[in-house]
């Protein structure tokens, strides 16, 4: 009987043991699942830190139509917001705007997202766009006034449709619709360009002016945000601090007051060092390229172009020319858009020059090349106009003189003044000229292709290929079609792609996350960034 009791005993303690056992399995179990999910989130944000300080230096005025500050125009990205947005890789993609179609060659349907709030609970309507569009109209100094240069009137069909007309084509004229837009009742009855509401305007965006204190401007997540369910950002707050001048700002980095900064100045390290931060490079807007007269006797053919190319070093023009703040460059376009996929193309090649100019017909004679023309013996002898008054490009004319020489090409460098230059540029009357362009942010490559372009350049198969990209709605089909552009420009060379600007952005060693920015957003990521 004993022995009996005893077993029940060990039996019901087999039991208790296994239970818990199982109770710890599951509970530890659950413990897991609530680290990846919920519970995890809650962890994750004590551990991430969850505000970020940004600067401005200069600061005229946080309302961004109005201001005049780049500094401004990159912060304001993340408050206010635009009709359309432009992707990473150069797309166009849907923000206040949920559909757009041309309807004529100056004519566009604009219809808004419907349930967008302002961030004090007003509807979004399209009098907001209207308002915009208007008040930018009447400044011929905001950072976003050339977006709307040619349109000539805004008509409200209802409260989500509006019709854009233009007073002239304007090729990817969707790409402008880019400026933030603010809100009509909000200004009401105020001076727009003199009132005290610009010191916070409302937004639609996910980040809202919560105080303005002095020389700091407090950024919190925008409640009322149409996008808030898709919000993943660890980043809850935001510090705007704003300084007197650059340097000020440069020093606050230096410090460790501020998290990032966006920096072209080619003498950056003398104010913030060397060390204790990350670079990411960025392609700029300033393209520097070598434009040829293709309609000249000599650069007519493609072969005498391609032998030019292929002298010339863009990587030592760079390196010692530009310096850190530009990159080699080929395209027009940033490498990063969609519409084309360069290759990792190394036109200098000093051993083909001689085989490419004796394709075109060129023989070398006592260290010159020389062709018979009509009976008569000429040299390969070319004028390269440049701008006289820019530093850089004389030297680059300089450098390009000397690596044709080396090649039996003779140069001669015109110095021009900038009312000079612009009449060349414009009469075609050049061999060469030595350019540098501030790319639009539209892929709109008719001053390079199209009609009336400054290599005097035409193509069959290139000018049906400019005649239609402007109406072509597929992104595949465009995207085909820029890259015929792009061979054939490898191809015939009626340029020479040199150098192209870059910016430098600059993290402290407490931020973390991919830094994915582009000249026109530096914010691209930030999603994934924190503090730490």
């Amino acid at each position: 009987m004993k022995n009996n009791i005893f077993g029940y005993v060990f039996f019901i303690f087999i039991i208790i043991i296994m239970g818990f056992a199982i109770y710890r399995v599951k509970t530890a179990g659950n413990d897991e699942n609530n680290e990846s999910g919920t519970t995890a989130s809650a962890v994750s944000t004590k551990e991430k830190g969850t505000e970020l300080t940004l600067g401005i230096s200069d600061l005229d005025t946080i309302n961004p139509i109005i201001t005049k500050n780049k500094n401004v125009q990159n912060v304001t990205k993340l408050i206010y917001e635009p009709l359309i947005n432009i992707t990473e890789d150069g797309k166009l993609e849907a923000c206040l705007a949920s559909e757009w179609a041309k309807t004529d060659s100056t004519t566009y349907i604009v219809q808004i997202k419907t349930g967008i709030q302002w961030s004090d609970g007003e509807s979004f309507t399209s009098d907001d766009v209207k308002f915009t569009i208007d008040k930018l109209k009447e400044s011929d100094d905001s950072v976003y006034s050339d977006c709307v240069r040619y349109v000539k009137e805004v008509d409200i069909i209802d409260n989500t449709t509006l019709r854009i007309i233009l007073s002239r084509e304007v090729p990817f004229f969707e790409y402008y619709l880019i400026f933030p837009i603010l809100s009509s009742k909000y200004y009401s009855g105020e001076d727009f360009w003199d009132t005290k509401k610009n010191e916070a305007p409302v937004t639609t965006g996910r980040f809202m002016i919560s105080e303005v204190k002095g020389k700091k401007i407090l950024l919190t997540k925008n409640e009322n945000w149409w996008n808030r369910e898709q919000e993943t950002s660890v980043i809850e707050t935001i510090n705007l601090n704003t300084y007197s001048s650059v340097a000020e700002l440069y020093n606050a980095f230096k410090l460790g007051r501020i998290d990032l900064i966006a920096i072209e100045n080619e003498n950056y390290e003398e104010y913030i060092g060397t060390i204790g931060y990350n670079t990411t490079e960025v392609e700029g807007r300033e393209f520097v390229f070598l434009a040829f007269n293709t309609q000249n006797n000599y650069l007519s053919d493609a072969n005498v172009r391609k032998g030019i190319r292929a002298a010339i070093n863009k990587s030592e023009i760079v390196s010692t020319i530009y310096g850190k703040m530009y990159n080699t460059a080929n395209f027009p376009l940033l490498t990063s858009s969609y519409l084309v996929n360069e290759g990792d193309e190394n036109y200098y090649k000093i051993d083909e020059v001689k085989n490419y100019l004796n394709m075109a017909g060129w023989r070398e004679r006592s260290m010159t090349w020389q062709k018979t023309i009509d009976g008569n013996t000429v040299r390969l002898e070319l004028n390269l106009v440049v701008q006289s008054k820019n530093s850089k490009r004389m030297q680059v004319a300089e450098y390009i003189r000397n690596a044709l020489a080396n090649q039996g090409i003779i140069v001669n460098i015109i110095q021009a003044s900038n009312k000079e230059f612009q009449n060349y540029l414009e009469n075609k009357n050049f061999d060469m000229i030595l350019c540098e362009m501030t790319m639009a942010i539209t892929p709109n490559l008719a001053t390079f292709f199209g009609s009336g372009n400054i290599a005097n350049y035409s193509n069959d198969e290139l000018n049906e290929i400019m005649n239609s990209v402007n109406n072509i709605t597929d992104e595949n089909e465009l995207q085909s079609r820029y890259q015929k552009i792009y061979d054939i420009y490898n191809n015939e060379v009626p340029y020479i792609g040199i150098a192209r600007s870059k910016i430098a952005v600059i993290t402290n060693s407490y931020l973390a996350g991919e830094i994915r920015s582009k000249w026109y957003n530096l914010f691209f990521g930030f999603n994934e960034w924190y503090t730490s």
